[in-house]
C-alpha cells in the first residue's frame, strides 16, 4: 500500500482541507476510512531491513507514517488497525503527518482526558487485567490521559463523584458490569442535579441533562447496556467507540416511593417473576453467573403472580408503539423526532403539563411486570424483552404478564430467543409509556399462614387456579441488577438524560457498503 499525494498544499490554512479530500488508503481493492474513524497517526521508524527490501531499497532515504484506524469485523466488532505509508521527500511526508494530527484535533467530539473506574471484582474478576492490556494501550495511542481509580467497595465511584472536580474530564469510563454503570450513573446524575440546586426527592421535578458523557468497558456478569447500545460485549470495541467520540443519548427513570427518590434505572425495571430471580440469585453470589439460571429455573417452577393496580400515563407524543417492529439503531429517526418534539413543547411552555384523563388504570394478577428504557438485548436474547423499545425517546415500554398456566408462561419465556412476536398472547399487553406507578395488594391473611406458605411455596407446584394459597404479598422489584424492597412506586421516564460513548447498534450489508456511505470520507 502506498500514499499517491498530487502536491503538497501551498498555504498553512488549507492544508488540513487539501490533504483530507486526497487522503486515501489504497490497497487492491481500494479502501476508503471516514476521518472520524482513523485513531491516530505516528510517524514511522524505518531500519534498514526494511530499506533493503521489495521496491523500496530504489529509494535514497525513505520516509513513512503510519495511521491506525477502526476495521470492522464480524457481529459488530471493531478492531484497531494500521496502515504504513512510504514518501521519499521528508518535508512532504511531515506535512502529511502534521495534516492529519491537524484533522484528527478539530474533531472536538473526541476525549483528552478521562475518568476511569475499574471494579475488580466483578464478573470473573477481569477487570483490571482488560483495562491494562486491552483498553489502556488504546488510549494511550490515541493521545488521551486518564485517571483510574480502583475501586475498594460498594458505591466507592458514587460517593467519589460528589468530590472530584468532574468538569475537568471529557467523559467517565467504568470497567465493569452493569452493576458498575448503575454506580457511576447515579453518581454522576446526582452530582449535577446538587450542583444545579435540583431535589432529587420530588418525582415532578425535571432533572438536569448531563453532557458528561459515559463510557462502558464491559468485565462484568452481564453486560446488558453494553450490548444493547454497541451490539457487542468487548472491550478493544467499547474503547474504540470512545476514542472517536461518540455521543449515544439514553433515555434514564427514576423511581419514587412517597415522595422519596430511591434508584434510577436505564434497562430492566421489573417486578414479580424477574424480581423474585434476582432475589433468590443474590443468595447465592458463591455460584457465580451460573446462579441466574439456577434462581431462574426455580422461579419458573414456583409460578408466582401478585395482585395489583398499574396506573400509565400513556407515550402519546412520541413515534412508533412497542409492536412496530421497527428496532432502535445509529442514527434513529424516532428518537430524533421526539427530541425534536420535546424542544418545541418547551418553547411552546407546554412540557410537563399533566392531565389527569390520560392515565389508565389495570387491576390483576400479574406474574411479570416489566418497564423497559431499552431492547434489553443480550447474547442469550438477541431480540430483548422489547425489541421495539427505543434508547432516547423519552419513553419506557412497559409490559404486562397476566396470571396463566405454567406452559403458557414458558411460551412466553422461549419467544425471548426466537425471531417470533412475544407480545402475540392473550395475557400479554404492551404499553409505551412517559410515566407509571404500581401498588400492590397485600393479602388479608393472617401473617402467621404466610409464613408458613412461604416456607414451603417452591415444594408445592401450584396449578393457574383463584384459590392458589402459595402467592405472597409482595415481590421485589429487579432495577437494573439491584434490588428494590418497596413495592410501591412511582416511576418517571426523563427523555435523554445521560450521554454515552456509543452510536447505538449500526445496521449495514457489509463494510464496503457502509464506509462507502459516509458522509465523512477522507476523498
Amino acid at each position: 500500500m502506498e500514499l499517491r499525494p498530487s502536491r503538497a498544499p501551498a498555504d498553512s490554512e488549507g492544508r488540513a482541507a487539501a490533504y483530507s479530500r486526497r487522503a486515501r488508503l489504497i490497497s487492491e481493492p481500494e479502501n476508503v476510512v471516514p476521518a472520524c474513524e482513523i485513531v491516530a497517526v505516528e510517524e514511522t521508524e524505518i531500519d534498514k531491513k526494511q530499506c533493503d527490501s521489495g521496491k523500496w531499497q530504489k529509494m535514497s532515504k525513505p520516509h513513512a507514517f503510519t495511521v491506525h484506524y477502526i476495521k470492522r469485523a464480524r457481529n459488530h466488532r471493531w478492531r484497531c488497525s494500521e496502515i504504513t505509508f512510504w514518501c521519499i521527500d521528508e518535508q512532504l511526508c511531515n506535512q502529511w503527518i502534521q495534516a492529519l494530527k491537524e484533522l484528527l484535533d478539530s474533531q472536538k467530539s473526541r476525549p483528552k482526558r478521562l475518568l476511569v473506574y475499574i471494579n475488580p471484582y466483578g464478573g470473573k474478576r477481569q477487570g483490571k487485567r482488560i483495562y491494562e492490556q486491552k483498553v489502556a494501550p488504546l488510549f494511550n495511542l490515541a493521545s488521551i490521559s486518564a485517571d483510574v481509580v480502583i475501586t475498594e467497595h460498594a458505591n466507592h465511584a458514587k460517593d467519589n463523584l460528589f468530590e472530584v472536580n468532574i468538569y475537568k474530564y471529557d467523559g467517565i469510563v467504568c470497567v465493569g458490569g452493569d452493576g458498575m454503570f448503575s454506580e457511576v450513573m447515579h453518581g454522576l446524575i446526582g452530582r449535577i442535579q446538587k450542583d444545579s440546586g435540583i431535589d432529587q426527592n420530588n418525582p415532578k421535578t425535571p432533572l438536569a441533562q448531563c453532557s458528561i458523557r459515559i463510557g462502558i468497558i464491559p468485565a462484568g456478569s452481564t453486560d446488558c447496556i453494553c450490548y444493547a447500545t454497541v451490539g457487542i460485549i468487548d472491550p478493544e470495541t467499547s474503547a474504540l467507540h470512545i476514542i472517536v467520540g461518540d455521543c449515544q443519548p439514553l433515555d434514564v427513570s427514576s423511581i419514587h416511593h412517597n415522595n422519596t427518590f430511591l434508584k434510577y434505572s436505564v434497562s430492566l425495571l421489573g417486578y414479580g417473576f424477574y424480581g423474585d430471580i434476582l432475589k433468590d440469585s443474590e443468595k447465592k453470589r458463591w455460584m457465580g453467573p451460573m446462579r441466574y439460571d439456577f434462581s431462574g429455573f426455580k422461579t419458573f417452577l414456583s409460578h408466582q403472580y401478585y395482585e395489583g393496580t398499574v396506573s400509565f400515563q400513556p407515550a402519546k407524543g412520541t413515534v412508533g408503539s412497542p409492536r412496530d417492529k421497527e428496532s432502535c439503531r445509529t442514527g434513529c429517526h424516532i428518537c430524533r423526532q421526539t427530541k425534536q418534539l420535546e424542544e418545541q413543547q418547551k418553547n411552546y411552555g407546554l412540557e410537563h403539563k399533566e392531565v389527569e384523563d390520560e392515565w389508565k388504570v389495570i387491576k390483576g394478577k400479574f406474574l411479570a411486570i416489566n418497564a423497559v428504557n431499552m431492547s434489553c438485548a443480550c447474547p442469550r436474547s438477541p431480540k430483548g424483552l422489547s425489541p421495539a423499545a427505543h434508547l432516547a425517546d423519552g419513553s419506557a415500554d412497559l409490559i404486562l404478564v397476566r396470571k396463566c398456566s405454567r406452559f403458557n408462561f414458558l411460551r412466553y419465556l422461549v419467544r425471548h430467543t426466537n425471531q417470533d412476536d412475544q407480545f402475540d398472547f392473550p395475557f400479554v399487553d404492551v404499553y409505551r409509556v412517559k410515566r407509571f406507578q404500581f401498588t400492590s395488594k397485600h393479602l388479608e391473611d393472617n401473617e402467621s399462614d404466610i409464613k408458613d406458605v412461604g416456607k414451603k411455596r417452591f415444594g408445592q407446584f401450584c396449578s393457574d387456579h383463584p384459590a392458589c394459597c402459595c402467592n405472597l404479598a409482595n415481590s421485589t422489584w429487579n432495577c437494573d441488577g439491584e434490588t428494590l424492597d418497596s413495592s410501591a412506586v412511582e416511576v418517571r421516564v426523563h427523555c435523554q438524560l445521560v450521554k454515552l460513548f456509543a452510536r447505538g447498534i449500526e445496521i449495514y450489508k457489509d463494510e464496503a457498503a457502509y464506509n462507502l456511505s459516509s458522509n465523512e470520507l477522507l476523498s
